[in-house]
């Protein structure tokens, strides 16, 4: 039997098994279901939080242990550790029927082993190091006794003033869905069950991302045929992935709240998509449909929600409060309540907690997964790789580890909490002594030989210079500044929505006192969203985007400041000039009057400042140079059915050895809609030593070439196609065209 043979068969009895389990399943939740009662039901569709670590408006309840030894609690959140979720799920097996808890926990960019935010890890462009450190994330929590994580967040972002832009991957639907697959493998591995494995929940469905101003919970306002282009692919990437749970999100879309939304949740998630999984909602979104003006109380949030396909109501008690009288006067189907039981406890065995609710609470498991080095070695890995360069114009960088006197400045130097960034978990049992702070990295790298002096400078915020004497009086005693600026952690993330997203207080002021010593200098930028800096972008030639690395952040810096590794991020998202550019991203659509060459006269532009943004969306430099040649086409034709193979040659032309993210751009010149003047459809990051070079293909399909017409219908149509290769979609190196026909 041949080796395509037997991993058909391979794949058909996997296939098989998997559906023959599914439908044991199927069989025990069908046998609970009928030995319940409706509140023991209802029960199931209600999630609380634990007594600590709130991430949302607080709701008191103090009949929540008396509530769970009666059946009548589903689901916790927000409590950590072994040692907790053990003596909660010892309460849930003094109840009748003996029904797990489940637990839930934001695990936004890693547990304890904290990686980068998630949308620097974005700017590694690098898929399997996106599922290892989710593969980790999971390993650790799981570890810990949690089930289930609120990630990944996988909202489309062309706003940076928005705060939640940290925990996505960017303004690109086609990255964006790519990376919602690779987190969604990453948290649920193999398959759900297996103890290093937890749930994914893809959130906020749906649109969350272009709330209205850039300002948190706000409302969105788009067209369908916007919504099913741009904003739902990365979530129908995430339920292919096989995404257990979805979140509904805070908005309302086009007047009607996510949450009692019928379109989103029934219509398409569980309809076109075929979603098996379970709904929750955000926390307390249910209750706040009513300050929407959507429902008038409590009672009527409730059937809009569970009409609409809101499984879970997270810490509004709608549900609780509501739902059994709702269902015996028959304004609610019982059927409503029990397709969303069925696919709650569908999850509750798939993890396996029926055969035995406390295999996710082994403190031993748990002491060692929270303290394996390989996690360590991996968080600084992926660390390195999402930093971006964006200037090195005098090779200032990487610095030698024996140059003799470094000044090191900056409100950020000495930081170590802050280095984890928002939504980080806050054990409170662990200190923060693994978290490795940028003093500390440059501290461990540099030769017996150097001395490294200190001086803070300023604050983040405030006016105060007092500090800038003594950082200048460092700075002339050096050969070499580093000057570390930026937002604090806690600028960016959730109701962290910004109108001025400046570099905050006087650092800046800051970088122009150092910059006027006339030493090197290498600014690092540390932020959660794309900061405007436009002094610093001007004037200084070194300049290092840092975001907030995680636990490793300091050894991750250090590691590219000194050449250990060449850094090969590219930006996710465009950084704009000014605030007044904004949305601003790459793929927009051409108008009657563009503006070519920045000619402002009766174009579609600013007069007082260009449509460029600073740094373009996929930029990121090297401290090495590639060049491409060798663009070839297998044909220049091609039908709907057929594909194109492109290669390309990349050549490492520098004097070391470094990554590079190889970008595929298309553009359909005519449609029967307009479509945007460039748009990502492939890319590859290859590693090159000095002077090798490498092939690489890409395929061209019927499917990178298709797009949603007036009608919502997905298709190609057929038409000439303009083909680019480049290192960013402002950097296009190579340019081809082919021609779809009938």
């Amino acid at each position: 039997m041949n080796t395509k043979i037997s991993i058909t068969y391979l794949i058909l009895f996997s296939s098989l098994i998997c559906f023959s389990q599914q439908k044991t399943i199927d069989k025990k939740v069908d046998a609970l279901l009928n030995k319940m009662t409706i509140e023991e039901k209802i029960g199931q569709l209600n999630q609380y939080s634990g007594d600590n670590g709130a991430t949302g408006p607080i709701t008191i309840n103090t009949n929540k242990q008396s509530e769970i030894k009666q059946g009548i609690l589903g689901s916790m959140l927000n409590v950590l550790g072994t040692k907790y979720t053990r003596q909660y799920q010892e309460l849930a097996m003094h109840s009748r029927l003996k029904i797990p808890l489940l637990f839930g926990q934001d695990v936004i960019h890693g547990y304890k082993t904290t990686f980068p935010i998630p949308l620097a890890e974005a700017a590694s462009w690098d898929l399997p190091a996106i599922e290892l450190s989710a593969r980790i994330a999971a390993t650790e929590a799981s570890a810990s006794g949690i089930h289930w994580v609120f990630a990944p967040m996988v909202d489309i972002s062309r706003d940076p003033r928005w705060g939640r832009v940290m925990e996505g991957a960017g303004e690109d639907t086609y990255l964006g869905s790519k990376i919602a697959y690779a987190r969604v493998k990453g948290f649920q591995g193999e398959k759900l069950g297996d103890l290093n494995s937890v749930m994914a929940c893809a959130k906020h469905f749906a649109a969350y991302g272009a709330a209205i101003g850039g300002r948190d919970y706000n409302s969105v306002d788009m067209s369908e045929r916007m919504l099913w282009e741009t904003y739902l692919p990365p979530f129908k990437a995430a339920v292919e992935a096989g995404a257990a749970t979805l979140m509904n999100s805070f908005n309302d879309l086009n007047g009607i709240p996510a949450t009692g939304n019928r379109y989103l949740q029934r219509d398409i998630l569980k309809g076109k998509w075929n979603f098996k999984g379970f709904v929750v909602s955000d926390w307390g979104s249910i209750g706040e449909m009513i300050s929407h003006g959507f429902v008038k109380d409590s009672r009527e949030a409730a059937i809009a929600a569970i009409t609409a396909g809101s499984d879970m109501d997270m810490e509004s008690n709608a549900y609780r409060n509501n739902l059994v009288k709702l269902v015996k006067e028959k304004k609610i189907s019982i059927t409503l309540v029990d397709d969303a039981v069925k696919r709650i406890l569908h999850k509750k065995f798939e993890l396996g907690l029926f055969d035995d609710p406390f295999r996710y609470c082994n403190p031993e498991r748990e002491k060692t997964a929270l303290n394996n080095p390989e996690h360590t070695r991996i968080a600084r890995e992926i660390a390195t790789k999402s930093i971006v360069l964006l200037k090195n114009e005098e090779h200032i960088l990487p610095l030698s580890k024996e140059t003799k006197t470094i000044a090191f400045i900056g409100p950020m130097v000495k930081l170590k909490r802050a280095n984890h960034g928002y939504w980080a978990i806050d054990l409170k049992e662990i200190d923060s002594t693994y978290i490795v702070s940028q003093w500390e990295g440059i501290s461990n790298k540099i030769s017996q030989n150097t001395k490294i002096l200190y001086a803070k400078g300023c604050g983040i915020q405030g006016e105060d210079k007092t500090g800038f004497q003594e950082a200048v009086a460092i700075a002339n005693q050096s050969d070499v500044v580093i000057i570390s600026i930026g937002e604090s952690w806690n600028m960016s993330g959730e109701a962290k929505s910004k109108s001025n997203i400046h570099l905050p207080g006087v650092q800046e002021d800051l970088v122009k006192a150092i910059q006027a010593t006339g030493k090197p200098v290498v600014v690092l930028i540390n932020g959660g969203r794309p900061l405007i800096f436009n002094w610093t972008a001007d004037n200084m030639p070194t300049i290092l985007y840092t975001w907030w690395l995680g636990s490793e952040a300091g050894n991750a810096i250090a590691d590219v400041l000194f050449g250990d590794y060449n850094p090969s991020g590219k930006l996710p998202m465009s950084f704009p000039r000014e605030e007044g550019q904004i949305p601003i991203y790459y793929n927009y659509f051409n108008t009657g009057r563009p503006s070519i060459n920045e000619n402002k006269n009766y174009k579609s532009a600013y007069i007082d400042l260009p449509n460029t943004p600073k740094f373009p969306f996929g930029y990121g430099l090297s401290y090495t140079t590639f060049e491409y040649s060798n663009l070839e086409l297998s044909k220049n034709k091609m039908k709907a059915t057929e594909t194109i193979e492109v290669t390309v040659t990349i050549t490492n032309s520098g004097k070391v050895a470094g990554e590079e993210v190889v970008q595929l751009y298309l553009r359909d010149k005519v449609g029967s809609v307009v479509r945007p003047i460039i748009e990502l459809k492939d890319f590859q990051k290859i590693k090159l030593a000095v002077g090798e070079t490498k092939k690489i293909k890409f395929i061209i399909d019927n499917q990178k070439l298709s797009f949603y017409n007036d009608k919502l219908e997905y298709n190609s149509e057929p038409g000439d196609f303009d083909l680019m290769i480049g290192s960013s979609s402002a950097d296009i190196r190579l340019k081809d065209s082919f021609e779809l026909i009938k």
